[in-house]
């Protein structure tokens, strides 16, 4: 199952180029994963980190198209693409699927840490049960 974040460009995401500056596209992405995975824990955005504490390892991004300052907002979508032992792959992509195009794709590792030493831990079955429910084919 894909999760959709609207997002809005503002005008300060454009850059000399009348389009949405590269670095713009992972606020983005980060906007959406926040939300994506405080809904899958089923907890606020901003109770996520202290409850299922993770880090962002990788990530990667391949720009397909220049998006541009418009309304209405454009969306992102997020799904998990795998889970490991400690780690998961979340991939998005921003689309306007009433165009039906994609303006970029990317792939995020997460490592699930403690909450006091930040060293690597394994995922509990609470865990790994709620992001097996999201878990999608791109």
């Amino acid at each position: 199952m894909k999760f959709s974040h609207p997002v809005l460009v503002r005008w300060s995401d454009i850059d000399s180029y009348d389009h949405v500056n590269n670095v713009r596209y992972f606020d983005y992405l980060q906007e959406a994963r926040i939300a994506f995975l405080a809904g899958v824990f089923g907890v606020g955005a901003d109770e996520f980190f202290g409850r299922s504490p993770v880090v962002l390892v990788s990530q990667t991004v391949d720009y397909l198209r220049p998006i541009v300052l418009r309304h209405p907002p454009y969306a992102v979508e997020v799904w998990v693409s795998a889970i490991g032992t400690s780690s998961y792959t979340l991939q998005s992509q921003i689309v306007d699927a009433a165009e039906g195009l994609t303006y970029c794709k990317a792939t995020s590792v997460l490592v699930a840490v403690t909450a006091d030493t930040h060293a690597k831990r394994p995922l509990d079955e609470t865990e790994r049960a709620a992001l097996e429910q999201h878990v999608a084919v791109g």
